[in-house]
C-alpha cells in the first residue's frame, strides 16, 4: 500500500497533508526516515508520525440519524446528500450510504465504505428487514396486515410479503419490508388507500437506531453493534 493511503486511513492527515510530513522529516517506516508519500509499505510495516505509532483501518462502519431534506447518495446537483454531514475525521474514507431512504425520510442510514458488506445488507435474496414507523392519514385496519402480509404486485416490481404492526394510534404503524424499491413503504399503504405523512426508519436487521443521535448527528458503529448487523 502506498504510504500517503496507509495514513490517511489512519485518519492521522489527508494526502496532501502527507507531503508536508515528508517534507518535514516526520514520517517514519520501520524506523527510517520516509523519503516519498507514495512509497509502497508492507502491510505490518510500523508507521511512526511525529514519533506516535499509526494504527491502520480500512473500513469505517457510520450510523446516521438522517434528516429530511437529504438525498441518500454521494453527490446531486439539486439537493444536499448525506455524506454533506460527514464530519471531517472520516472524510478520507469516502464512505456511502448503504441504501437509501427518500429525500423526506429520517431515521437510520449506515454509511460505510465496506462495499461487500453494503451488498449484504441491500440484496433481496438476503432478506435484511428494515423496519420502518410510519404516520398514515387513515386509521390502519387488521385487513391491512393481511394486505401486507400476502405480497403486493406492482407494474415494476413486485413486493415480497411484509409485517404491519399497528400502535395504539391506529394512525401510526411499524412496517417491516426485506426490499428498499423506489417509494416501497409509501406505494404499499397507497395501495390499501392511506397517505404516509411522517416515515423514519427504525432499525436494519438487529441494528437499531440510537434515539440519543439527534437529526443529522453521525457517530461510529460499537463493536456490538456491528456483529449485530453483520448477524
Amino acid at each position: 500500500m502506498r504510504l500517503d493511503k496507509f495514513i490517511s486511513n489512519c485518519g492521522y492527515a489527508s494526502r496532501k497533508e502527507v507531503k508536508k510530513l515528508i517534507k518535514q522529516k516526520a514520517v517514519s517506516v520501520d524506523g527510517a526516515i520516509a523519503k516519498s508519500h507514495d512509497m509502497n509499505i508492507s502491510d505490518d510495516a510500523q508507521v511512526t508520525v511525529n514519533g506516535a505509532v499509526l494504527s491502520y483501518r480500512e473500513f469505517v462502519y457510520l450510523m446516521l440519524n438522517k434528516p429530511s431534506g437529504y438525498v441518500s447518495a454521494t453527490e446531486d446537483k439539486k439537493y444536499p446528500v448525506v455524506t454533506d454531514l460527514v464530519s471531517g475525521e472520516y472524510a478520507h474514507f469516502d464512505v456511502f450510504p448503504v441504501g437509501r431512504l427518500d429525500i423526506d425520510t429520517e431515521g437510520l442510514l449506515i454509511l460505510t465504505n465496506d462495499g461487500k458488506l453494503a451488498h449484504e445488507l441491500t440484496s433481496p435474496k438476503k432478506d435484511v428487514y428494515k423496519k420502518y414507523f410510519a404516520v398514515l392519514d387513515k386509521p390502519a385496519q387488521r385487513s391491512d396486515i393481511e394486505d401486507f402480509a400476502k405480497g403486493m404486485e406492482f407494474k415494476d416490481f413486485t413486493a415480497k410479503p411484509a409485517i404491519m404492526e399497528i400502535s395504539e394510534n391506529p394512525c401510526e404503524v411499524y412496517i417491516q419490508i426485506s426490499e428498499g424499491k423506489f417509494h416501497q413503504v409509501k406505494r404499499m399503504c397507497e395501495r390499501i388507500g392511506k397517505s404516509v405523512v411522517y416515515l423514519k426508519r427504525v432499525s436494519i436487521g438487529k441494528l437499531v437506531l440510537d434515539e440519543a443521535l439527534e437529526l443529522g448527528e453521525i457517530r461510529e458503529l460499537t463493536d456490538d453493534e456491528l456483529k449485530l448487523l453483520k448477524a
